[in-house]
């Protein structure tokens, strides 16, 4: 335990960024699908009910993906499975562009979600094994700030493109595709793990099955109903919530363009959210940032879907932007440390598998709730009530991991 190496201050700064690039790319991609559905709305007609099933396809596929590349991640290494998953995922975007069609675009955003969803559960993992305990969850959470960098860029080329071109969306899908040729640098720039390194020719034996009843044997069975009622009630809110700001807006009485600015806005918070997590999760430990940020969104939802100004709407926004990105950099931090190397990215994968299930149907269950004239107050109190369970789960089911080593 003590023996593994983790790597060289320059070198774990060196992987931090270029893992937290690839975070970037994905959230970029997870974002556009949001203001493209918006466009879409208009351009092709859709109802929402069809652009909760377009924004819940993803999460279909990364549901699948983040299952697979968790088990592949603990057999053949995190480099491989993180280089494959980022290529699957942008280029899938990249053909997105061209979809000619309703049905064609959801496959290919299937396809993109299986990519990223493998992604994120093995790049967090293969950061959280190369630096020291000390240091090992403000790291992860720092990592996980690329994405708001993402959901930035997003934003911006919402705001520039989509409303000014022609099929606007197609050049937005278009630069999803960049991701492919990111993965050939990291390929030659970043190594795999120590820890799995070191424990490589034993986790090699370990079959399939064997890694899923590990996750739940005795020893781990209570900390896995915590993770995957966490990530469940995460993803199910975030997922619920963010991709459908813009259309909210629009809903709202807001124009395409105006939405796109405010959405812009409220992403903005998402930094500070993410760097204020990163000093509290050493300093007062996971379980703490866990239970509070995810609070404070709780009490960021019922105020937004209250909104009836476009300053509240942007304050509850903003509140809602800054402490669900927090909390999402607590739990990616908080999730590899309960397993040993043997198994660890197949129980952050499968965790993060079932939390997808929330992404499924959460899309889906509020384009159904608008038809059906359900007032947005009413949806956004549900996902502040579902936010409170996963708060529950950490306070009373889940241990301190500050500070402590990563088993072998």
């Amino acid at each position: 335990m003590g023996n593994v190496k983790t790597l060289s201050k320059p070198k774990r700064r060196s992987l931090l960024v270029s893992v937290g690039m690839s975070w970037l790319f994905d959230a970029m991609d997870v974002a556009l699908i949001s203001f493209v559905a918006a466009a879409l709305a208009l351009e092709w007609s859709l109802g929402p009910q069809q652009l909760g099933v377009l924004t819940a396809i993803n999460s279909v596929g990364m549901a699948i993906g983040a299952a697979c590349a968790g088990i592949l991640a603990d057999r053949f290494g995190r480099k491989s499975v993180l280089l494959w998953t980022l290529l699957i995922f942008s280029l899938a975007s990249g053909l997105s562009a061209v979809a000619t069609g309703f049905v064609m675009l959801c496959i290919l955003r299937f396809i993109s979600g299986f990519g990223l969803g493998g992604e994120l559960p093995v790049a967090s993992t293969l950061v959280s094994e190369s630096v020291p305990a000390n240091e090992r969850g403000r790291t992860v959470v720092l990592l996980e700030s690329f994405w708001a960098g993402g959901w930035i860029l997003a934003a911006l080329i919402a705001y520039f493109i989509i409303p000014n071109f022609e099929s606007g969306w197609r050049i937005a899908f278009a630069l999803g595709a960049l991701p492919a040729l990111y993965a050939l640098y990291l390929r030659r720039k970043i190594d795999d793990s120590p820890r799995f390194l070191a424990q490589k020719n034993k986790v090699e034996k370990i079959s399939l099955k064997q890694r899923f009843a590990q996750v739940w044997a005795p020893g781990y069975r209570k900390t896995s109903l915590m993770l995957w009622i966490l990530w469940f009630t995460v993803v199910f809110s975030y997922y619920g919530m963010f991709l459908w700001l813009p259309q909210v807006m629009v809903y709202k009485d807001y124009s395409l363009t105006k939405s796109f600015e405010y959405v812009l806005i409220m992403t903005l918070a998402q930094l500070p959210g993410y760097f204020t997590a990163a000093y509290f999760i050493e300093k007062f430990g996971r379980k703490f940032v866990l239970v509070v940020y995810l609070v404070l969104t709780a009490a960021s939802a019922i105020w937004f879907g209250m909104a009836d100004t476009t300053a509240t709407l942007l304050a509850a926004g903003i509140c809602l932007s800054f402490f669900n990105l927090g909390a999402w950099g607590g739990l990616y931090a908080y999730t590899p440390e309960h397993y040993p190397t043997s198994i660890r990215t197949t129980g952050a994968g499968l965790a993060a598998s079932f939390g997808r299930i929330g992404g499924i149907i959460a899309p889906f269950l509020v384009g159904w709730l608008i038809s059906q004239g359900v007032e947005i107050s009413v949806i956004f109190g549900m996902f502040c009530g579902m936010i409170l369970i996963g708060a529950a789960a950490v306070a009373f089911l889940g241990k301190e991991t500050k500070g402590t080593e990563l088993a072998e």
